[in-house]
């Protein structure tokens, strides 16, 4: 097998393994990206959320035959940037966070929202944070934190 070369986090990885195995395990087994969490194995809570060439998708449900050339982002990559700075702080000011799980996913999902539209509406964040299932918060902080961030970051997306 040939080896399966993407960026991950800003640096350029080679992964050696199976062209059928999953990001999600590749991120966490070989490359210690504990951010990157196993919920449900079907891509449907987000706790596995990356961004891949710049899309929020469920690593759960991504063969490395894919990841091939690609540029993959994790929260351990994104938490250096100024822009998760401004979420980390908008978080932290609503309380947003609460057991935790989730949020590496969601922070994720709210840097793909304001990637595409820096000043998003309820609804649409709401809906870009649809695929990220949250058992402890109830959402409305987590949307609220995102509309700070909106508000707050202008200029950073």
């Amino acid at each position: 097998m040939n080896n399966i070369t993407f960026t991950l986090n800003g640096k350029t990885v080679s992964y050696d393994g199976s062209a059928t195995d999953r990001l999600l395990d590749v991120l966490r087994d070989t490359y210690g990206m504990t951010s990157v969490k196993c919920g449900c194995k079907e891509g449907e809570c987000g706790a596995c959320s990356v961004l891949m060439d710049g899309a929020l998708v469920n690593s759960c449900c991504v063969a490395m035959g894919a990841v091939e050339g690609s540029t993959v982002v994790t929260l351990e990559g994104y938490r250096e940037t100024e822009r998760f700075a401004m979420l980390d702080k908008a978080f932290a000011s609503v309380s947003a966070v609460q057991c935790g799980f989730c949020i590496p996913g969601m922070v994720l999902a709210a840097e793909s929202i304001l990637a595409k539209n820096p000043h998003p509406t309820e609804a649409e964040v709401r809906e870009g944070i649809s695929g990220n299932l949250c058992r402890c918060t109830g959402y409305n902080s987590i949307v609220n934190a995102i509309l700070i961030a909106s508000k707050e970051g202008n200029g950073l997306w």
